[in-house]
């Protein structure tokens, strides 16, 4: 079993806006075959508390806007440092890049396939990591 059409869009969407707001290391699995919970993860991660929730905020919005989706849970708001969105298809993982390399969420889904992200968004990760 694979992500669902559904899912995968709403990934590209909620990738495109993690983009727009500079969040580093854009990526997507699909983990469709190792839960039953949800069929993708997409992890982003920022340099501080505050664009952490800048990204937590445009992808909510956008989503809410362009799929007519909202989370069921969101954990972690308030320390800003690891923001989780859950949507049932998907759930997106905002990260400070702190965190993000301590908890290595990619070395635990590494064997999962990845979803592909809309071109702008792999082009925006390429130029945030020459930064």
């Amino acid at each position: 079993m694979t992500a669902s059409d559904r899912s995968v869009q709403l990934v590209q969407i909620a990738a495109e806006a993690a983009a727009d707001k500079l969040a580093d290391d854009i990526l997507a699995y699909d983990v469709s075959e190792q839960l039953v919970i949800t069929d993708a993860f997409l992890l982003c991660s920022a340099t501080n508390d505050r664009q952490v929730r800048a990204i937590v905020d445009e992808i909510e919005d956008r989503l809410r806007t362009e799929a007519d989706a909202k989370p069921v849970r969101r954990e972690g708001e308030r320390e800003g440092r690891w923001v989780l969105l859950d949507y049932i298809d998907i759930v997106v993982h905002v990260q400070h890049e702190e965190d993000r390399t301590f908890y290595a969420l990619e070395r635990l889904w590494k064997d999962c396939p990845v979803i592909g992200l809309p071109e702008s968004v792999m082009l925006a990760n390429m130029q945030r990591a020459r930064s």
